[in-house]
């Protein structure tokens, strides 16, 4: 009987890719590895190099893999610049709604990062940007929230991005928040929604 020598197959576990040199060129550079294993163990030690906001954002915003780009995401909350916050911006204004949605998530648990830029977000002339910034509001939880959001039922003209405000100022909004969410409805008096909306989150703010 024959005998079949079969060829060595060098798997590669994570350990193994790990154990290579970890420094801040070798990670960037396996970002771009064909293995998703090793992309993502690169994304998560990239964590302790704040210098590698541009090299983890260019590569979430092209990232195939699901858990590449949690890694990603991850590391970037925990570098938690403005930088990670930029380029965590630029994946708002992406078609990829998976996309928009991590980033959306990652930006909620970066209070402090976040607050120097929200005013502009709420002003984008883009009318989904502010409504994703009112969602990154629900979570953030910073003093200036409730004020934030009355701004927005107040001066923005879309009523999406205010019927999106209104909802979540009748989770959180106190008194300061009645005359604006009355005005709200004078503002927009055709619209049966805002009025429905505005009547709920007046009655859960008096506690009715």
């Amino acid at each position: 009987m024959a005998i079949v020598k079969r060829k060595d197959t060098k798997l590669v576990n994570q350990d193994e890719r790990r154990s290579r040199p970890r420094d801040l060129a070798g990670l960037v550079d396996e970002l771009t590895d064909s293995n998703p294993v090793a992309r993502r163990w690169a994304a998560r030690d990239l964590a302790v190099y704040p210098e590698a906001v541009a090299a983890l954002t260019e590569r979430l915003e092209k990232e195939p893999d699901r858990t590449v780009r949690e890694a990603i995401l991850t590391s970037l909350i925990l570098i938690n610049t403005s930088a990670a916050v930029e380029g965590l911006v630029r994946c708002l204004r992406s078609e990829d709604a998976a996309l928009r949605n991590g980033a959306i998530e990652a930006m909620k648990s970066m209070p402090d990062a976040v607050a120097p830029i929200i005013t502009g977000l709420l002003r984008d002339p883009d009318s989904d940007v502010r409504i994703f910034a009112v969602n990154i509001l629900e979570s953030l939880r910073h003093p200036d929230v409730e004020k934030w959001l009355i701004e927005v039922i107040s001066q923005d003209a879309h009523v999406n991005v205010c019927a999106t405000a209104v909802d979540l100022l009748g989770e959180l909004g106190t008194a300061a928040a009645v005359g604006p969410l009355e005005a709200l409805k004078a503002r927009f008096p055709g619209e049966t929604y805002i009025a429905f909306s505005v009547d709920i989150a007046l009655k859960r703010i008096r506690g009715e």
